[in-house]
């Protein structure tokens, strides 16, 4: 059984159709990547898997058999927030806090944890990934690649087992995207489960260990991540792949 199984998902706003029947499975400790031109349904799909937003039909569990059905009436979203950690694109730091502040928030008030046991793993994640330094500082202080690199750890401090990451380098530099693909390459090594939207081919190619092609909100493709890249088998994958490498 799949730890993430996504079954025929649809959702709509406002009447227009974004997701049109997405199902996806993932593994325990496998890394996903998402990709597809923008509007093609990635970012809603997880935050429909992160409970963000609610489904119009179809079934999203997390966990196995005996796992979370995140599109169940009267599920917990905290419940949820324990076990899935969604990064976006945009930092969202509260900019009155603190870096230490912000990644104790939730693991406080989600978890339970005193203030002591928060900031002992907040600072072992910091020091994990090479912000030690910054603990005490401010958000409009960091860069933009270490703004995220907060934001990813502010995720991992509830210790999820899935994590979800939307575009986390499409606001950066082009100088500082490295610096956070080296943290995914990290928790990737460790173990962590992934599932990630992504422009970033070669990055996709490297780390991912299947990627989905979505277009018009439905899965056209997925294969091994070498398998995608080498051996397109859809048109329109085809098709998106040569217009990825004309413009790289």
């Amino acid at each position: 059984m799949s730890y993430l199984t996504v079954h025929d998902v649809h959702k709509a706003f406002e009447g227009v159709p974004v997701l049109r029947g997405v199902s996806l499975a993932v593994d325990l400790h496998e890394a996903v990547a998402l990709v597809g031109a923008s509007g093609s349904g990635k970012s809603t799909l997880l935050r429909c898997i992160d409970g963000l937003v609610g489904v119009d039909a179809g079934t999203i569990r997390i966990g196995g058999a005996d796992g979370l059905d995140v599109t169940a009436h009267d599920i917990d979203l905290d419940e949820v927030r324990q076990q899935v950690g969604l990064v976006f694109q945009q930092y969202n730091l509260f900019p009155h806090m603190s870096v230490l502040q912000n990644i104790t928030l939730a693991p406080r008030k989600v978890l339970g944890l005193s203030r002591a046991m928060a900031e002992g793993r907040a600072r072992d994640l910091l020091a994990r990934f090479g912000l030690a330094d910054k603990a005490d500082d401010y958000p409009d202080r960091l860069s933009g690649g270490q703004q995220q690199r907060v934001a990813i750890v502010r995720a991992l401090a509830l210790q999820p087992q899935l994590m979800l990451l939307d575009e986390v380098t499409s606001a950066l530099d082009p100088q500082l995207v490295g610096e956070v693909l080296d943290v995914i390459k990290e928790l990737k090594e460790s173990g962590m489960t992934i599932v990630m939207a992504t422009h970033e081919m070669t990055f996709a190619r490297e780390v991912a260990d299947r990627v989905c092609f979505l277009s018009g909100g439905v899965v056209v493709e997925e294969a091994e991540a070498h398998r995608f890249f080498d051996e397109p088998q859809d048109p329109r994958t085809r098709e998106f792949l040569a217009r990825v490498r004309a413009w790289a």
